[in-house]
């Protein structure tokens, strides 16, 4: 087996990462000592400057993500770093020394930690305007949000839940971006404010008494017949009740931890239909390749269409505080574990 590195000499032998023990939640997380792993032939070794936490990752502590992995195990599904050693192969020699947005194995550690053991098929180099920052959450929330948009730009309008997470944030410059109408749902007043600030026409409150009559007017009045759902839960039943004859609802994401129970009717009579989307379904197997047009074209619209919005970054020793943080309002921006 034959490794390259860009300076062995540097290389430790042990790494730090935050190690999840049960599917128990935080509490089942620690920060240890590893040992640095070598990249075996294809592989990629990269020293990581930073992961975010997602809504995916926090699911996947409790144990109601839809992949499990072999415990202990480092979570975190995406980060960014450097390249500094690779295993035999053409395709991994050219990623070293390279800066990259890079996502975990399928069923190895995963990114919060010192460093990254991975493919480069699970790798983006970063060029010109993308930073380490961004390029820390370029593979699931600006993928995810981009693959959506293909969907909305195929009807006359959308709506979307969690208007205000990044990925609604993403939707909102996206329909921008494209000219595809959107109405936009949130859960408090100072919400529908920053969205309206943010340059946003269609917002409603889901909170309001008469929530439901206001969006069925209005999407009726848009005709709006596609909606992206992050919240899942009753706000799938509501948003079927709501829409026009033939809509359908996508439910990506489930932030509400409610169970959705739906009556038939909408089925049966409306022609409505409830569908889910998992970006790893997206990119692999036989729907793999609708979306490799989506990782070319996504590096462009970093920066600004696609850019998220950091709130803070964290050293993996204060890891409680910024999963805490993070928890506490996750539409405020994303926290960033660093080494």
């Amino acid at each position: 087996m034959k490794t390259t590195m860009a300076s062995p000499e540097t290389l430790p032998d042990t790494m730090r990462g935050l190690e999840l023990s049960a599917y128990h939640g935080p509490s089942a997380l620690h920060l240890v000592d590893k040992p640095l792993p070598r990249p075996g032939p294809g592989q990629l070794l990269v020293e990581m400057h930073a992961a975010p936490i997602n809504p995916s990752d926090l699911l996947f502590l409790s144990g109601r993500y839809g992949q499990k992995k072999t415990l202990p195990v480092v979570p975190g599904f995406e980060g960014s770093g450097t390249v500094v050693a690779v295993g035999s192969g053409l395709l991994p020699r050219l990623y070293l020394g390279r800066q990259v947005a890079c996502g975990a194995a399928t069923g190895g550690d995963g990114t919060w930690a010192e460093y990254l053991l991975t493919s480069p098929l699970s790798c983006i180099p970063l060029r010109g305007k993308v930073s380490l920052d961004q390029g820390a959450t370029m593979l699931v929330n600006p993928t995810t949000a981009y693959l959506l948009m293909q969907r909305a730009r195929r009807v006359d309008a959308v709506i979307s839940t969690a208007a205000l997470s990044q990925v609604g944030r993403m939707l909102h410059r996206l329909s921008r971006h494209y000219d595809v109408p959107i109405i936009h749902t949130v859960r408090r007043d100072e919400q529908v404010a920053t969205l309206r600030d943010l340059g946003a026409t269609h917002v409603l409150n889901s909170s309001d008494d008469d929530f439901e009559q206001q969006l069925y007017d209005l999407s009726h009045d848009l005709n709006a017949t596609l909606a992206f759902d992050a919240v899942a839960g009753p706000m799938s039943a509501r948003l079927l009740g709501a829409m026009p004859q033939g809509s359908r609802v996508v439910v990506y994401g489930a932030l509400s931890e409610d169970d959705t129970v739906v009556s038939p009717k909408p089925f049966i009579f409306e022609d409505k239909r409830l569908e889910g989307f998992w970006l790893g379904t997206a990119l692999r197997g036989t729907q793999a390749w609708r979306a490799l047009p989506a990782l070319w074209r996504i590096p462009k619209l970093m920066g600004d269409v696609l850019q998220t919005e950091v709130r803070a970054k964290v050293p993996l020793e204060e890891f409680e505080e910024g999963l805490e943080h993070y928890q506490q309002s996750m539409s405020r921006g994303k926290i960033l574990l660093t080494p």
